[in-house]
């Protein structure tokens, strides 16, 4: 799995605990070791990871290692990313993009942290 530094790995087993019994929003990467723009994008998880530690948790998953959490929310492409609020799913967004970009699209989870 392409890691990005600062940035926990969860799996199957882990992921109930560690997102959806989060105190915070978390940031769930869906991601792959044979994925491209998963590798453009983990330098701009781990820079969020840094910056925004105290408003969201950032947690990457392996999509070939972990396949109930991947079928679960019906994820099909990589990456995905998707933002869980108290145990729910509320943002999914499909593919890479820079960090200002990432950080325009997550405004509204930030601002209620």
């Amino acid at each position: 799995m392409i890691h990005a530094e600062g940035v926990a790995e969860i799996t199957d087993t882990t992921f109930d605990e560690e997102v959806l019994g989060a105190a915070l929003p978390v940031l769930v990467e869906f991601t792959a070791d044979w994925c491209g723009p998963c590798r453009q994008l983990a330098p701009v998880l781990s820079a969020i990871a840094a910056e925004e530690a105290g408003r969201i948790k950032v947690v990457q998953l392996d999509v070939d290692a972990n396949p109930g959490i991947t079928s679960r929310y019906a994820v099909l492409s990589m990456p995905t990313l998707m933002v869980f609020r108290d145990g729910e799913p509320v943002k999914s967004m499909v593919g890479a993009r820079p960090k200002r970009r990432l950080l325009q699209e997550l405004d509204d989870v930030l601002a209620a942290v």
